[in-house]
């Protein structure tokens, strides 16, 4: 008989792909042991039931690559989980990753996937291979014998048993220790449905929404001529704005403009697009955020009380509640457009036109809500390349070596959106009429800042970076000689820390819109304003105290560094 070894037959031997298949469907497991703080009950759970529940799978065919491939779910979830800490360092999917997948338009995600060739390849390299060896696994005349399978079912049914007592001591040692939210991928199919359903509450907002009123009324002078506009920047964060001190020309121009009330310590409540900026436009905040199922925007809010509303966009339609909102106003525009043909990258300048045919339009009272690409990546597409003040910026990838382009880049998205308000302001100036514009960031941007080496933002676990974002406040000649209590509230509010649920109350109570949703507390024109703790919005859309966030050591030096108060 010939014992010669054979190689191939090696790697296509049954019982060879069955333990190949089964490593490479752990290995997102092992590399969050590493990356989570288990305690040691909890690592051994983690370990021990998703290994006994694959063990199991994997046997109930005879050829494994039949197990595989109906665990093809998996190996998509496995890659993504490790893009994921790849990006973040640590953390499972979170619910909102999943949600920023279907509203994260096809141009921005090929940017992003293009800057991020090593996890891409490296997770090609893992997953691919296997499901290679999968479909030879299923055309091949061999298969598991009988007394294997039974074998392996045993000591998959006894590491099970093991697992489940680890889990019920991991309990004991922690009260918050949940299999659904701390054992992967179970806390990621957990995740995956909690998602599936807060889209499916979104999809039907118009309808319960459909009878909803604020019951609002202007309390100003009708005959006033009022304009009241709302920019919402995007990724922006206040560490690279000169105008809260960082140490780079990033905003001359507003650096010199007077009647400009900078909020120093604001914080967003929530580093994700589709959570952030409908608790901006709306009374939805981290502390009742399931509210925004119901009520509409404030666009409502100051239709009703008699404004001639607009919502102009330089973000694709996404079927979230920004659209939903933007559908409430008089007018609503997007520069860009869902199709693949149209995907033209249009720079935020060119919504100045627009505002200027609202201008034309002479409205007694108006509200022109604003939502710019900001400092979105892939930056270098932000701005012209006139506008290109630091150099090198040309992102050839993301990595360490390459952070001077990395953050040239961003900080001249800055720069453009400083030009960008400049021109804004100065239109909305030209009118003479009683105006304010009230600016705020959706979140901010991770930029490799430090040992952690993060980028991005979203990230189930959020940085300094992406919480501390830039407010300002610009008024009117007009505004302040008819309110000059509003303005004088502002300058003192303007001192304390607060987050993105002021901007919905500032802006009704400095437009004069009553309404028994609008809380004074909140209003940073509000002689009552009341500066409260801190909180962010949970994967679960439950408020977390900014204390109880864990943040790492990185994270609160940051604060610390930039004179922010934390909590």
């Amino acid at each position: 008989m010939n014992h010669t070894f054979s190689f191939r037959n090696f790697w296509t031997h049954p019982v060879t792909l069955y333990f190949y298949f089964l490593t490479v469907l752990m290995v997102p497991n092992c590399f969050l042991l590493y990356t989570e703080p288990f305690s040691i009950w909890a690592g051994f759970t983690h370990i021990l039931l998703p290994l006994s529940g694959y063990m199991a799978i994997l046997i109930i065919w005879r050829k494994p690559g039949i197990s595989l491939w109906l665990l093809f779910l998996f190996m998509i979830l496995g890659a993504f989980q490790l893009v994921l800490l790849y990006l973040f360092d640590r953390s499972v999917i979170a619910p909102d990753m999943f949600i920023n997948v279907v509203t994260t338009n096809s141009t921005e995600a090929g940017e992003l996937l293009g800057k991020l060739t090593p996890a891409i390849i490296g997770v090609c390299l893992l997953y691919i291979p296997p499901l290679i060896f999968g479909i030879l696994s299923i055309r091949s005349n061999q298969g598991l014998t009988r007394h294997f399978r039974l074998r392996t079912l045993f000591c998959a049914v006894l590491l099970g048993l093991v697992g489940t007592g680890t889990a019920y001591l991991a309990r004991r040692a922690d009260s918050d220790f949940r299999i659904s939210h701390d054992v992967y991928p179970i806390n990621v199919i957990n995740n995956m449905n909690f998602a599936a359903r807060s889209w499916q509450l979104a999809n039907e907002y118009p309808r319960t929404s459909h009878s909803f009123t604020f019951g609002a009324h202007s309390t100003h002078d009708t005959t006033r001529r009022e304009i009241y506009v709302l920019v919402i920047g995007e990724t922006t964060r206040a560490a690279n704005w000169q105008l809260f001190g960082y140490n780079r020309e990033t905003t001359p121009q507003l650096c010199k403009m007077e009647r400009l009330i900078p909020i120093r310590d604001a914080l967003t409540q929530s580093n994700t697009t589709h959570k952030s900026v409908p608790m901006i436009l709306s009374a939805a905040s981290a502390e009742n955020f399931d509210c925004i199922y119901r009520q509409k925007s404030l666009i409502t809010a100051f239709r009703e009380a008699g404004f001639r509303t607009a919502f102009f966009s330089n973000q694709c339609p996404n079927r979230s509640f920004i659209d939903y909102f933007a559908q409430e106003a008089d007018r609503h525009e997007n520069l860009q457009r869902h199709s693949e043909s149209d995907q033209s990258n249009a720079l935020d300048m060119e919504l100045l036109p627009l505002v200027d045919e609202e201008l034309a339009q002479h409205a007694r009272k108006q509200l022109l809500v604003l939502h710019t690409h900001g400092s979105h990546f892939n930056y270098k597409e932000r701005y012209p390349d006139s506008s290109s003040f630091f150099t090198p910026d040309e992102i050839v990838s993301i990595r360490t070596s390459e952070r001077t382009p990395l953050v040239n880049a961003f900080d001249n998205t800055i720069r453009y959106t400083d030009a960008f308000l400049a021109a804004l302001i100065a239109r909305i100036e030209a009118t003479g009429a009683t105006a304010m514009v009230f600016y705020t960031s959706d979140h901010g941007e991770d930029l490799l800042d430090d040992s952690r080496n993060h980028f991005l933002h979203s990230s189930p676990i959020p940085s300094y970076y992406q919480m501390h974002i830039p407010i300002l406040l610009w008024y009117s000649d007009a505004y302040a000689s008819a309110f000059p209590k509003e303005i004088a509230a502002a300058h003192l509010n303007a001192t304390y820390p607060v987050s993105t649920n002021i901007v919905f109350h500032t802006m009704l109570h400095a437009g004069g819109i009553a309404t028994p949703f609008r809380n004074n507390r909140l209003a940073l024109t509000a002689p009552d304003f009341e500066p409260g703790g801190r909180t962010w919005l949970g994967p679960y859309n439950d408020p977390v105290p900014v204390e109880d966030l864990h943040l790492p050591e990185e994270d609160l030096n940051a604060f610390q560094q930039h004179g922010l108060s934390f909590p």
